[in-house]
Parts: C-alpha cells; sequence; structure tokens
C-alpha cells in the first residue's frame, strides 16, 4: 500500500480555521463562565496554598487536615478584610445624608459655571438633566437586575471555591499523573518543565500581587490622611484592590477619592488627590510592578491591554485579573511546543533574544 499523502492546505483556508477556532473558543468561554471561572480561581488558589498544605504534611499531619487547616487560615485572613471593609463602609454610609447634601451644592456651583460660562441658558441645563433622570429611571430596573445577579454569582463562588480548592488539592496527584498520561512517555520532560515554571509562575504572581497590594494600600492612606480626606485608610485599601485590575482598575482608584475630596473638601483638595494618585501610580509602574509582579510575568504591555478587555468582555471583572496569569500560562506552554513559539515570542515582553539583525 503507498503512503497516504499529505494535504496541504492553502493559507486562506488555514487562517479561517483559526478564526474559526478562536471564536469557537470564545463562545464555550462564555457560555461556560459560570463553572470556568470558580475552577480557574480555585486552581490558582489551590496552587499558592500548596506549599503550606506540603509544609503541614512534612510535619506528619494527616493530609485531608492539613488542607483544612490552610483552607480555615486563609478564610480567616479573608473575612477579617472583609470585616474591616464593611465596617469601614458602615462608617462611611453614616455620612451620606452630608454628602448628598455638599453634591447638591457643588453640582448647583457647578451648573451655574457651564451657565455663565458657556452661555447656556439654566432651562436648557434643567431639560438636559431631567432627560438623563428619565433615561436613568427606565433602566434602572435592569441596572438593579444585574447588580443582584452579580452579588448573587459572587456569593455563589464564595461558597464553591472552598469546596473547589480542598478537592483539588486532595486529589492534586491524581490530576497530574492524568496530565502526564494524556501525552506519550517521550513529552514527560516537557510536561515536567511546563507543569513546574507554571507552579512557579502563579505562585510568585499571587504573592507578588499581595505584597504590590499592601505597599499601594500604605502609600494611597498615608497619601489622602496628609490631604485630610475622610475614611483615608478605606479609601487607600479600597484603590489598592481596585489596582489589582489591569489598567483599568487604577483609573477607578483615582476617581472614588477625587470625587470624595470635591464633596467634603473642595476642588484644591481633589487636586492634590489627583497628583498624590499619580507619585503613587508611577512608583507602581515603574518600581514595585516592574520588580515584584511583572519580573515573573513575561507579557508585554499591548498583548495585557487586549486580553484584559478581552476578559472582560467574556467574564467581567474576574476574567480581568485572571486574564494576565492565563496568557503567562499559555505562553510558557506556546515556548515548549514546536510550531507555537512565535506564538510565545508575540506574547512575551522583549526579554528574548533574537537571531535576527546580528
Amino acid at each position: 500500500m503507498e503512503n497516504p499523502k499529505l494535504v496541504s492546505l492553502p493559507l486562506y483556508s488555514k487562517i479561517a480555521q483559526i478564526i474559526l477556532g478562536i471564536l469557537a473558543l470564545g463562545f464555550i468561554l462564555y457560555i461556560g463562565r459560570e463553572i470556568l471561572v470558580p475552577v480557574l480561581f480555585a486552581t490558582i488558589l489551590a496552587i499558592l496554598l500548596n506549599p503550606i498544605v506540603n509544609f503541614l504534611t512534612s510535619k506528619k499531619f494527616n493530609r485531608i487536615i492539613a488542607i483544612v487547616l490552610s483552607l480555615i487560615t486563609t478564610m480567616f485572613i479573608v473575612f477579617g478584610l472583609l470585616y474591616f471593609l464593611g465596617s469601614q463602609m458602615a462608617l462611611l454610609s453614616d455620612s451620606f445624608p452630608l454628602f448628598k447634601q455638599k453634591f447638591i451644592t457643588l453640582f448647583h456651583d457647578t451648573t451655574q459655571w457651564i451657565s455663565s460660562t458657556f452661555n447656556i441658558s439654566n432651562p436648557q441645563i434643567d431639560a438636559w438633566i431631567a432627560k438623563t433622570q428619565k433615561e436613568g429611571l427606565s433602566n434602572g430596573t435592569a441596572f438593579v437586575g444585574q447588580t443582584l445577579g452579580t452579588v448573587g454569582g459572587i456569593l455563589a463562588m464564595m461558597f464553591l471555591l472552598p469546596v473547589y480548592i480542598f478537592m483539588i488539592l486532595l486529589y492534586k496527584s491524581l490530576l497530574v499523573d492524568f496530565i502526564y498520561k494524556v501525552f506519550k512517555s517521550s513529552s514527560h520532560k516537557v510536561v515536567a518543565e511546563i507543569l513546574k515554571e507554571t507552579k512557579y509562575l502563579i505562585q510568585s504572581y499571587l504573592v507578588g500581587l499581595l505584597i504590590e497590594a499592601v505597599i499601594v494600600a500604605t502609600l494611597n492612606s498615608v497619601a489622602l490622611l496628609i490631604i485630610g480626606v475622610p475614611y483615608a485608610i478605606l479609601i487607600g485599601v479600597i484603590g489598592a484592590i481596585l489596582n489589582i485590575i489591569p489598567y483599568i482598575g487604577g483609573l477607578v482608584a483615582v476617581a472614588i477619592p477625587m470625587v470624595l475630596a470635591l464633596a467634603t473638601l473642595n476642588p484644591l483638595a481633589a487636586l492634590w488627590v489627583l497628583i498624590a494618585y499619580l507619585i503613587v501610580q508611577f512608583i507602581d509602574n515603574n518600581f514595585l510592578v516592574p520588580k515584584i509582579v511583572a519580573s515573573k510575568v513575561e507579557v508585554n504591555a499591548l498583548i495585557s491591554i487586549i486580553v484584559v478587555l478581552i476578559g472582560g468582555s467574556l467574564w467581567g471583572v474576574a476574567g480581568m485579573f485572571l486574564s494576565i496569569p492565563l496568557t503567562a500560562i499559555l505562553k510558557v506552554i506556546f515556548d515548549r511546543i514546536e510550531g507555537l513559539e512565535p506564538f510565545g515570542f508575540l506574547i512575551g515582553d522583549g526579554r528574548e533574544k533574537t537571531t535576527k539583525g546580528k
């Protein structure tokens, strides 16, 4: 029998297949987000907790007990942070009537300035405000429904995460053996390298994020305390948490204290808040991120922005957070699979040495 000839597809056919594959993958990721997001978060957190479990088992603890102790410790830390934020938010809510009155005064002064500066009559401004309020009320029901759905999803994930993390840590050996069995024995060395580097990448990336968040929260809080913004520590911590979301979170983080400064202090204080946050962002982007976070994740800024936007459109805020580590893991895989190295190089931050031009 003659050997079957390999069929060589034209370039446009290959491109069409790649596009269809990407669309199919995006559709699967979108419709499966309620299952995939908790599982991915649990996997990442399980990898982060794995060294603690290994340490406890090395001290003769039963593996199940070691996993439970690790989960309980983590949950105490998380609930402690949530309790702090909740108590501070309760204090902030007591000041809402005062904030509302100051916002009304500030809004009235702003409309008067717009009217006198741009020669727009007050009835025109009032008509535009009334129209905006009407449109806002018409969309209010949908917004409340979306908000309740989001809160419900977060609560469901908080209950599911500990269960998923426990199961992943308990069956870690089974899952790793399954990955090895999927591939031929000749590929086991490459698989071992990918698993080892992925574990190191996730652990170092998350630890780096935590260290960065603590430093940024401290800098934010100190700056707001100096300016005199109320609830400075709460706003500083919230800003650090939002800053974890790449690129977009930083914009929201600076808007909150500026609005609060406008409502409670004066426009000059809001300007000082903007300057202070720009300084913090400069320190974060040029010293903290390159040394603590980005040194572990070799993803260039262009790809980072694209995958953050894609992650946000597919999975919301959770997708924005997951997009960077998942892209970094893909780079690790691409770099070690023949034929996919160019994609790994494209994702990279330019640290790889090229031979062209030499």
